[in-house]
């Protein structure tokens, strides 16, 4: 009965540290910082591609910079909440733990690191003078 009991203890404790089912629509912790990381990165894709438009001198006046900025680092910031999240995670997706956010934040953060880079070097390079001599 001694033995039964060894060695029932650690499968109960092993039961007891995993974590409970959650519902679909249950907002854990998680799932809070996937969603925050896929939101931040999202948004400075979205704040990359109007600097691009911008440098590019499609849309209105200026040379995009501070957007170019910005984007450079919503994309990095989420990117990297994002890979931290997924550090952090015990499981799958489904499981409550924000991974399909963190791998969202991932990518999307990336995504808009590379605009904003292309749309900051466009508006240094529109800004710098070209160097050639006009007759």
């Amino acid at each position: 009965m001694s033995v039964g009991f060894a060695l029932a203890a650690p499968a109960a404790a092993h039961v007891s540290a995993q974590s409970a089912a959650v519902d679909a629509y249950t907002l854990t912790t998680g799932r809070l910082v996937g969603s925050a990381a896929a939101l931040v990165a999202l948004a400075g894709v979205v704040i990359g591609g109007l600097a691009l438009a911008r440098s590019a001198g499609r849309i209105g006046t200026g040379n995009g910079k501070r957007r170019a900025i910005v984007s450079l680092v919503a994309g990095l910031t989420g990117a990297v909440i994002g890979t931290l999240n997924l550090a952090v995670a015990d499981g799958g997706p489904g499981t409550g733990n924000g991974v399909v956010g963190g791998a969202l934040g991932l990518v999307l953060g990336l995504i808009a690191a590379v605009l904003g880079r292309l749309a900051l070097a466009r508006s240094n390079r529109i800004a710098a003078p070209s160097g050639r001599l006009t007759a």
